[in-house]
């Protein structure tokens, strides 16, 4: 995505569009975000009012195993004076990232929640 994210664009490009047909199709369905901005913003809260969604700690980015992802494609980025070759690079290796460390960071989630439970919802050692 490019550009600066708001609340209004998370909605419009993202939440509308993909999340909310999804849902929509997983009756029961808990949806998870973390506090970014675009996610708290009053479009966004107004429009997910329709949908379970799982209540974030403040000050914890430490339960998703999507940030954990982003960290390991960031690893081996190579440098680039482009958007077009970040685009490509981020895809490439997004696309060869292991599932195994996909599932691994997914399986330690139990571990996660409980470090932040223990850590009265601060930061953890993951």
């Amino acid at each position: 995505m490019r550009g600066t994210l708001t609340g209004q664009r998370y909605v419009e490009d993202i939440l509308r569009p993909h999340v909310g047909p999804f849902l929509n199709g997983l009756p029961g369905a808990l949806f998870q975000q973390d506090n970014a901005p675009p996610h708290t913003a009053r479009v966004a809260q107004d429009f997910l009012r329709h949908f379970q969604t799982l209540p974030w700690p403040t000050r914890s980015p430490d339960l998703s195993p999507l940030v954990h992802v982003w960290d390991q494609v960031k690893r081996p980025m190579p440098s680039c004076h482009f958007i077009h070759d970040l685009e490509l690079a981020v895809q490439d290796l997004w696309a060869h990232l292991p599932q195994d460390n996909i599932r691994c960071l997914i399986n330690l989630t139990p571990d996660r929640v409980m470090a932040c439970i223990a850590a009265g919802r601060g930061p953890t050692r993951y």
